[in-house]
């Protein structure tokens, strides 16, 4: 009887025991890991663009020189009895001052004797005018007698007439000669040198001295070929800033005067000239630039519409990087017009709105995909979901 319970109850026995195995192992056994997608594209930082009006700046440099300079001669002979006491080398004159005097003595004298002969020769005049008067009374009363012009006394009407108009050509060469017997400044002037003494015999023609004028000085700035192409058509009366570097740097107003009209056949430059009024600052109390001073000089250029500016780092043989709309790197051939220090600008090649790649990867290709910095790509990560669900 036990036999035949054991042979009914032990192939029941066995199938629990291989259930609960089984169920043990099922518990046991861990799940398989998830395998993970690896988004190996790389991530790019991007701006848009915008293009906008642009005022061109031209920068050069030059030399300040005065407008003129004046070698002083006297004008007569005579010994020099006084001179100004800034009347020396780097002294500043105004205009009309007297540099220097030259004994007078003699001036005078002939001023006195030519008012004499002036005054003998009007005299003379007079009598004349009054015979000839008396002549042509005589005339009226014998009207049929014929009457020759010496009668009339006209030639020595006309001879009394030149007479006064010598003289006074006399006496105004005297008042010349003593006028300039005191020699005055032609301008406000920075001496640069000086050649006489008190007590020094000077003849007419002698060099006394020279000045530089003070009033209005130069800057003979050159232009590039790549920034003559961006003058204005008409330059004169441009205000230009004159630019003094250096530790006590300074900024003065200044003007475009004129353009030389030649280019240098040796760098292929044309020159323009600024002006700049009152450069040792005598009336308008600024900064003095003085001569010899190397300046830089900028003005206004044209003006440049719908332009590109970039960092010159971002172009590379005329060309860019951006992102297009499929989120891939696209090259553009862009057109590059001006260079101002560390920017490019352009012209032709981009449009308003495009994504400028600022980060390059290391090996950029044309239609490389890649992730935008800072932006979260939606559909990329809908794709990734997509494909780890049909994995799974």
């Amino acid at each position: 009887m036990r036999t035949t319970i054991l042979k009914w109850t032990l192939p029941f026995v066995a199938l629990g025991l291989g259930i609960v195995g089984f169920v043990g192992i099922n518990a046991i056994a861990q799940e398989p890991e998830k395998k993970e997608i690896v988004d190996t594209r790389p991530v790019v930082k991007v701006e848009p663009v915008a293009a906008n009006d642009h005022q061109v700046i031209i920068n050069s440099y030059g030399e300040v020189k005065p407008l003129e300079s004046t070698r002083l001669s006297a004008q007569v002979s005579g010994e020099v009895v006084s001179w100004h006491p800034h009347f020396v080398a780097g002294g500043i004159v105004a205009r009309g001052e007297t540099l220097f005097t030259i004994e007078k003595d003699n001036y005078e004298a002939a001023l006195l004797q030519a008012q004499a002969e002036l005054a003998q020769a009007k005299s003379q005049l007079i009598e004349e005018q009054a015979q000839a008067q008396v002549a042509a009374d005589e005339v009226k009363r014998f009207p049929g007698k014929e009457r020759t012009a010496l009668f009339l006394r006209e030639p020595q009407v006309l001879s009394a007439q030149a007479s006064v108009k010598s003289a006074q050509a006399r006496l105004k060469r005297a008042q010349r000669d003593l006028d300039n017997c005191e020699v005055t400044a032609p301008y406000d002037a920075l001496v640069v040198s000086r050649d006489i003494g008190v007590g020094q015999y000077i003849n007419m023609g002698t060099q006394i001295g020279e000045l530089n004028n003070i009033e209005t000085a130069e800057v003979i700035i050159p232009i590039a070929g790549f920034d003559s192409v961006f003058l204005p058509e008409r330059v004169k009366g441009i205000t230009a800033t004159v630019i003094k570097t250096g530790l006590h740097g300074f900024t003065r107003q200044a003007v475009v005067d004129r353009d030389l009209g030649i280019v240098d056949s040796a760098t292929r430059m044309s020159s323009l000239v600024v002006r700049i009024d009152d450069p040792y600052g005598l009336v308008n109390k600024q900064q003095a630039i003085k001569y010899g001073s190397y300046v830089q000089v900028n003005f206004a250029g044209t003006m440049l519409n719908n332009i590109y500016r970039l960092p010159q780092e971002l172009v590379n043989n005329q060309m860019v990087w951006i992102v297009n709309d499929e989120q891939q790197l696209e090259p553009r051939k862009v057109k590059v017009i001006r260079e101002e220090g560390e920017f490019f600008y352009i012209s032709d090649g981009l449009e308003a709105d495009d994504q400028l790649v600022i980060t390059l990867p290391e090996y950029p290709q044309k239609g490389m995909a890649v992730k935008i910095a800072g932006v979260q790509d939606v559909k990329k990560v809908d794709a990734l979901d997509s494909a780890t669900t049909e994995k799974l």
